[in-house]
């Protein structure tokens, strides 16, 4: 299977940053996250997606304030965020700074008192008693039904203002799964008829490349997340990773430690993970695919933040992470193993709580080994295509390696290995 729409030239090598405008900081604001975009610019972040900012439903609410994801509007601005010239401003900036700014779009369903169930109640799944309801479970939101053209195209429209009037970059689209595909591949159509957008699926269904740049890497997650409480070994998580190497090119992964739902549902990293936390930010960053970072990870943010109540992150003067994923992002831009159509080998470790992989294109090579255990791991590898004169990305030291090469890393630590082309090695 080959992509039918090709991805922008500025999403090869890239990487996303989630912003929960509503918890970046204490006002909640688009004003105030403004205040942050230059730092993100400074640390190598490209994408902003933004969750949602359009109105909450009041009906059925969750919460003081609600889900983001139940919108009573597809259009307006939650005057809690901020207005229209705001959200201008924001663009204009972001735009400025040589970054893009994507959306999330809800799709599959509204809240409850959506303007659309009063304009379109017919665009609805209803009952056997005609009342508005939903097929996943989810007591705040009723859902679409794409059987009709109608709203499909009244969904295209709402979809292209944002692009028409803001100059949005492209979608996050949530829940893609529950909506047809073919609905995708039309919007996708009409959308980048207006300008070339960068489309991500919040999915793990292969078919849906044919519309989308992105789809989420769920299933090695969570094989990562059984590893780490000792109900996976990590040679059942290691071919899930090279499941990814088999997509279609120009299809990639995105690849995370945290987003709104693990930190909110499942804990931070370093719940998660402990001392390996960083080493799989590092993951994230070096398999081929796209890294995403959410709100508050270079800080690092250690606490769940509320879902349905407003909270904030405690931003510090000193965002401990800033010169880590600044190195990493940089890295992505300059080396082409980590761009697109790159190549990747599993290198055996010689133990199993290690992840060893080279990447390769052309003359570039990032070779990166992680222990993900809490012990000293004893890291052993044996591979011609190895061989050669690196710098180590975070201390800067060049070291001349051999086909054969044995280290021993602390618990949690990570060695970057990189030969990138137009430096000398």
């Amino acid at each position: 299977m080959s992509t039918a729409f090709p991805i922008v030239p500025w999403g090869n090598g890239t990487n996303i940053y989630e912003v929960n405008v509503r918890q970046y900081t204490k006002e909640g604001s688009l004003q105030a996250f403004m205040q942050h975009v230059p730092r993100l610019a400074d640390m190598g972040v490209e994408i902003l997606w933004l969750m949602p900012v359009t109105p909450v439903s009041v009906e059925k609410r969750k919460g003081s304030y609600g889900s983001y994801y139940a919108a009573s509007s597809y259009t307006d601005i939650d005057p809690l965020y901020g207005n229209e010239q705001d959200f201008h401003a924001l663009i204009t900036l972001v735009h400025s700074l040589g970054m893009k700014l994507i959306i999330d779009w809800v799709a599959n369903h509204t809240g409850y008192d959506h303007q659309w169930t009063k304009k379109y109640p017919e665009f609805y799944r209803k009952d056997s008693t005609g009342n508005f309801t939903g097929l996943y479970g989810w007591e705040d939101v009723i859902d679409l039904d794409y059987r009709i053209p109608e709203l499909r195209a009244e969904m295209i429209r709402s979809m292209k203002h944002w692009v028409e009037t803001y100059d949005i970059d492209g979608f996050r689209c949530d829940m893609a799964r529950t909506v047809p595909i073919d609905f995708w591949v039309e919007a996708r159509g009409e959308c980048d008829a207006l300008k070339p957008l960068f489309w991500l699926a919040e999915c793990e269904i292969l078919a849906y490349h044919e519309a989308f740049d992105v789809t989420y890497g769920w299933e090695a997650l969570r094989a990562f997340d059984k590893y780490f409480k000792g109900e996976l070994a990590m040679t059942e998580v290691r071919p899930l990773l090279n499941n990814y190497g088999l997509y279609p090119v120009g299809s990639e992964k995105l690849l995370f430690t945290s987003n709104h739902d693990e930190n909110s549902d499942h804990g931070t990293e370093y719940e998660k993970y402990g001392v390996a936390a960083q080493a799989m930010a590092v993951l994230s960053c070096t398999w081929p695919g796209i890294p995403l970072l959410y709100s508050g990870q270079e800080l690092p943010n250690k606490r769940r933040l509320h879902f349905f109540e407003k909270d904030f992150i405690d931003w510090q003067p000193e965002v401990e992470l800033h010169g880590f994923y600044q190195l990493l992002f940089g890295l992505r831009k300059r080396n082409k193993a980590l761009q697109e159509s790159a190549s990747v080998i599993m290198l055996d470790s010689g133990n199993d709580d290690s992840l060893v992989y080279l990447c390769r294109r052309q003359q570039d090579k990032v070779l990166v080994m992680l222990n993900l255990s809490a012990r000293p791991s004893v890291i052993k590898i044996d591979h011609p295509a190895v061989a050669g004169t690196y710098l180590e990305l975070f201390s800067g030291k060049e070291e001349t390696l051999q086909r054969a090469y044995h280290l021993e890393l602390p618990p949690g630590d990570y060695r970057v290995y990189h030969i990138t082309s137009g430096r000398q090695a």
